[in-house]
């Protein structure tokens, strides 16, 4: 891709996204990501009611009288976004593929992390790590990250969630607020998924083409797996065939979310053939109440 045309587009999904931060979605980023814990502010003389575990003996004693420490919410984060690139987000069936929605998604987020003096980072992954890009603060930081996210050609065609996951308990010591956007399908990272959900703040966005959930009735056709470059002959208008696949489908959803239930790890499911705000909006006021 050209400079100018992907700096064209950089601007365009900017332009898109910050207009969706600035009217929905801001609100709820800082209402639910509250910040670490308690930091410092000063002392001043107790009060009547106050934690006597508060005094600050130090200053007690110099002063002759009682003092308290007062703290304020530490307010800045680190936000992590783990983005599949693997060869199956090249995939869709709607007007945009699974790739265009991540991209989409992850400039909401580094922009509502932007805007709250939030620090974010960038990890791409196909089943190797294809870019890592550590958390920091600032516009231009963030339109690296979307400049990154249009443009990058990964490597390899495959998937593994647990090579990125155990990447990230290397690199990310800190907890961190971690959105993982992929379609999730993978297997053997249900550990990788428990020891980082409880390292960090785990939030999975699972990216759902309809067409990948069941079969268009058009005959005989060839099915190429994008991954492994696998292909087979499959019968669309055969019945058997098409409940088949269903329940195949149904059963590895009901397996990830009950993943995600035993990992401590928070799902959104967005569907390309509807808008993607309203599951984001709804899922963090309900995580809002939640807290």
């Amino acid at each position: 891709m050209e400079t100018k045309e992907l700096l064209k587009k950089v601007r365009q999904l900017e332009l898109r996204t910050r207009g969706l931060v600035n009217q929905v979605f801001s609100g709820e980023y800082h209402s639910v990501f509250k910040g670490r814990g308690m930091a410092f502010s000063e002392v001043r003389e107790y009060q009547f009611g106050d934690d006597v575990r508060t005094i600050d003996w130090n200053v007690t004693a110099r002063f002759d009288h009682p003092f308290v420490k007062v703290f304020e919410e530490e307010r800045e984060l680190t936000v992590m976004l783990l983005v599949d690139m693997s060869r199956s987000q090249f995939f869709g069936s709607q007007a945009q593929l699974k790739r265009d929605i991540a991209a989409e998604l992850s400039a909401i987020l580094a922009f509502s992390a932007m805007k709250n003096n939030d620090k974010v980072g960038l990890i791409l992954f196909s089943d190797q790590i294809e870019r890592f890009i550590p958390p920091r603060k600032g516009r231009s930081h963030a339109l690296r990250l979307v400049r990154e996210l249009i443009s990058f050609e990964p490597k390899r065609p495959g998937t593994s969630l647990r090579t990125a996951l155990e990447y990230l308990n290397r690199v990310l010591k800190k907890r961190s607020i971690v959105f993982v956007i992929s379609d999730f399908m993978d297997s053997g990272y249900e550990t990788a998924l428990r020891i980082a959900g409880k390292r960090h703040d785990l939030i999975g966005i699972v990216l759902l083409d309809p067409r990948e959930r069941e079969l268009p009735r058009v005959g005989l056709i060839t099915f190429r797996d994008a991954e492994t470059g696998a292909q087979r002959w499959v019968d669309t208008s055969n019945a058997t065939v098409s409940a088949a696949y269903r329940a195949y489908q149904r059963s590895m959803e009901l397996s990830r979310r009950s993943m995600f239930i035993k990992s401590k790890l928070d799902g959104i499911e967005i569907r390309l053939d509807q808008p993607y705000m309203k599951p984001l909006i709804d899922f963090f006021r309900l995580r809002e109440r939640r807290w």
